[in-house]
């Protein structure tokens, strides 16, 4: 992943938040849109490219942006910065591949330790009958 090409591609976009605020948040746009269209970054390689669209699928519209939204702080820069963070981060955890998990046996002792309570649950429901005389 090309961190710095990855920053080149992305597309800001600012607008007024929503809510309250009286006269200061019906004149500023301090929220931050963020979008990144995936299929088209250079940053990214072919396979990292698929990993994260099956990743980010829900958070990825119809034209195949990434689209993120930040409104915290009442300060664009500071929104943009968070926004850029939260980007990155978001990305790199969507790459990361997991480990493949090795198949494992049960210890001896383990199924016998099963087994032995299987056998005591098993007794003590036969005594909750009736007693034969």
């Amino acid at each position: 992943m090309n961190q710095e090409q990855i920053l080149n591609e992305l597309q800001f976009k600012a607008i007024r938040s929503s809510g309250p605020g009286g006269q200061h948040a019906n004149k500023v746009s301090s929220k931050v849109e963020l979008s990144f269209h995936i299929e088209s970054s250079a940053g990214l390689t072919e396979r990292q490219k698929k990993r994260a669209l099956l990743k980010l699928g829900n958070k990825i519209s119809k034209e195949g942006n990434l689209i993120l939204q930040c409104d915290e702080s009442r300060s664009q820069h500071k929104n943009k910065e968070l926004i850029t963070k939260r980007f990155l981060k978001l990305l790199e955890k969507s790459l990361i591949v997991p480990k493949a998990r090795k198949k494992s046996r049960p210890t001896r002792s383990s199924i016998e330790k099963r087994l032995k309570g299987k056998k005591i649950a098993s007794l003590k429901k036969t005594n909750r009958g009736k007693p034969d005389y």
